[in-house]
């Protein structure tokens, strides 16, 4: 798995753009005490269910992975002249 260019800042990105999404589709807002981990594997799976992120095989579904599947689907939500875009 080849790592983005500002993949922290993406996944940053993700879990703000993924919290407002889940909200929109119904779920309750994450507590303060839900930790970034946590908020990670929650919007992953909502993303797959939903069909926006392919899923990880089950065999390699962890934590880095679902933060790189985060990262990368925050990458082709982004405007192209958007600071957090990778350079191609």
């Amino acid at each position: 798995m080849k790592k983005l260019k500002n993949e922290a800042q993406l996944v940053k990105k993700a879990i703000q753009v993924g919290e407002s999404y889940a909200k929109n589709r119904g779920y309750a807002a994450f507590s303060a005490q839900t930790s970034a981990n946590q908020k990670v594997e929650s919007l992953y799976r909502l993303l797959v269910l939903d069909k926006l992120v392919v899923a990880l095989p089950p065999d390699k579904e962890d934590l880095p992975g679902m933060k790189h599947k985060l990262a990368i689907w925050m990458d082709k939500m982004l405007p192209a002249d958007h600071p957090l875009k990778e350079a191609s």
